[in-house]
């Protein structure tokens, strides 16, 4: 092979390497950053008691998120993540703020839906089942049980063991004043296996269950 004919071809395979190591790449970086998100989302959730400090966190995770979603645009799982985090933002603002947050993650995570309502064992449903279960109904809000229990059956379809789908579906429930199905699903929650990295959501989550429990097991008692 003549020497130009050399350079050109080995070019040709450093630039179909680089082309095919990309997504890879792009897989890879998602993943930590999904993954740094997710920590510090629990941190500000479960391990930050000052209301001020856990607002300033939630703050910055929305523009982290938002910027996250924005170099990933065709895939879910960074939408459901800004959704998550805007819909706790939310939780944590408070009044008119809150369901113009509450709306934004509404927008997020019904996007995510129509990438793949897969991701993440169905997360966008659960998400957006505990909008509508805890945003207050019209015509301030959009909250909406009916809403609330489509999208919460939906992932529990997909993640039958999933501590959080179990757990909003569990407190459906018990707004529902079916406190015996409430127990169950927060049986579930109690027995789920540990999900890897997400130790401290994990056990915040249980706590919040434990304390739910408690509630349902009153209300039981008083009939």
């Amino acid at each position: 092979m003549k020497p130009c004919l050399m350079r050109a071809a080995a070019i040709a395979l450093i630039f179909l390497a680089v082309v095919a190591g990309a997504p890879a790449a792009l897989a890879d970086e998602l993943d930590d950053a999904l993954l740094a998100l997710q920590e510090r989302w629990a941190q500000a959730m479960y391990a930050t008691t000052d209301s001020d400090a856990r607002r300033e966190a939630l703050a910055r995770l929305t523009d982290e998120a938002d910027e996250l979603a924005a170099r990933h645009p065709r895939r879910a799982e960074p939408m459901i993540w800004e959704g998550i985090v805007l819909s706790t933002f939310a939780a944590e603002r408070g009044g008119f703020p809150a369901l113009r947050l509450a709306k934004q993650a509404r927008e997020r995570l019904e996007a995510a839906l129509r990438i793949d309502p897969n991701a993440l064992g169905g997360s966008a449903h659960t998400s957006l089942g505990a909008l509508y279960l805890r945003v207050p109904g019209p015509p301030f809000g959009f909250g909406d049980p009916d809403r609330a229990e489509e999208h919460l059956l939906a992932a529990l379809q997909l993640n039958p063991t999933g501590i959080d789908a179990n757990f909003f579906y569990a407190e459906h429930l018990f707004e529902m004043r079916d406190h015996a199905g409430a127990v169950r699903h927060l049986e579930r929650v109690l027995a789920a296996p540990p999900r890897p990295g997400r130790k401290l959501a994990d056990e915040g989550r249980r706590r919040e269950a434990e304390a739910l429990m408690r509630r349902v097991r009153a209300a039981m008692s008083e009939h």
